[in-house]
């Protein structure tokens, strides 16, 4: 027996459960993984709310973790017992003691990066990596806006910019997540509690604007955010944390500059065991070379059996950076 995470309806979340299950081994193509730290991520809540509805009813919660491999199916040859892993992409049940995963999905984990961290940083890391070098390129000294700065993909964000001498403007929503986002390396913040997000950054830019926005706010951002693209620029819509964007009318898009808009997603550009290995391998090399730290706060990691509160707190705001729940 094992414990594990599951929800039977939809909602908030009361609506997570902590309970045994009895293993299954794993198919052909998968490694069971005893995991060690297991990733808390703001899709996670979609799913659990009905945003993004599971594909059926029970479900297990959750994508990612690390652990060690503890068994491994007929057809995999890449991992082994005892490998030490990390992954991002399962099947929705990384909320759980154990996990069935694709061989596909796994990456091996260096010795010098510990499972926390790995946990912390995968899923979050592996967003930036799509964003940065693959949906936008981002260059030496180009400016851009992103939002949420100080949230676990964006403090990642912002020293991924700082690695590539880039100019990241964030925006927080308090003091403490100011002085998060600028120690992280965001070159420019705008608290929006207190500032004109718009007006800020035509400041900042002497006028000039952005030529690309990352946005995973969603709904309350989404007019901002286009205001702050100069002509033909790039608005990346990545999360809905305050509601999706809908009804859009595209005429708005001419008007506002001949803009770009594209709604990305990791799975829509790290598909294959190459991609993974080159996203994983930039990842690693940063987190190994202290240009990326993924450090967890205590108060953010949580017993696996409270991923109630782990939710409840998540979506109070009130966190920064990466949380964990620990089985």
């Amino acid at each position: 027996m094992a414990k594990h995470i599951e929800f039977s309806a939809t909602g908030s979340p009361e609506v997570l459960r902590y309970c045994e299950f009895i293993p299954v081994d794993p198919a052909p193509d998968e490694v069971q993984v005893e995991n060690k730290a297991i990733g808390i991520n703001y899709i996670d809540t979609y799913i659990r709310s009905g945003l993004y509805p599971p594909a059926s009813l029970p479900s297990g919660l959750g994508t990612e973790a690390a652990g060690i491999v503890t068994k491994v199916g007929s057809n995999v040859t890449s991992i082994k017992i005892g490998d030490r892993v990390v992954y991002a992409q399962s099947a929705s049940g990384a909320y759980s003691e154990v996990h069935n995963v694709l061989a596909s999905k796994l990456a091996l984990l260096p010795d010098e990066i510990s499972f926390e961290q790995a946990a912390a940083s995968f899923l979050k890391g592996l967003t930036v990596y799509y964003l940065f070098y693959l949906t936008h390129k981002i260059q030496a000294g180009e400016t851009f806006l992103f939002h949420a700065a100080a949230g676990g993909v964006g403090l990642i964000a912002c020293q991924w910019a700082k690695a590539l001498d880039a100019n990241l403007i964030g925006t927080v929503g308090s003091d403490e997540k100011t002085a998060l986002a600028k120690a992280a390396g965001a070159w420019q913040t705008i608290n929006y509690n207190r500032e004109n997000i718009v007006g800020r950054v035509l400041d900042i830019t002497n006028g000039g604007k952005v030529g690309v926005v990352y946005d995973s706010v969603g709904k309350s951002t989404w007019l901002d955010s286009l205001d702050c693209l100069k002509r033909h620029g790039l608005m990346v819509s990545f999360g809905n944390a305050s509601g999706p964007v809908t009804g859009v009318d595209l005429g708005i898009l001419n008007q506002k500059g001949s803009l770009f808009v594209t709604r990305p997603a990791l799975n829509g550009y790290i598909t294959t065991r190459e991609e993974l290995n080159e996203a994983s391998k930039t990842l690693f090399d940063l987190i190994a070379s202290g240009k990326i730290n993924v450090d967890v706060p205590e108060n953010q990691k949580f017993p696996l059996s409270e991923a109630v509160r782990a939710h409840q707190t998540l979506e109070s705001r009130v966190t920064h950076g990466s949380s964990l729940l620990i089985p």
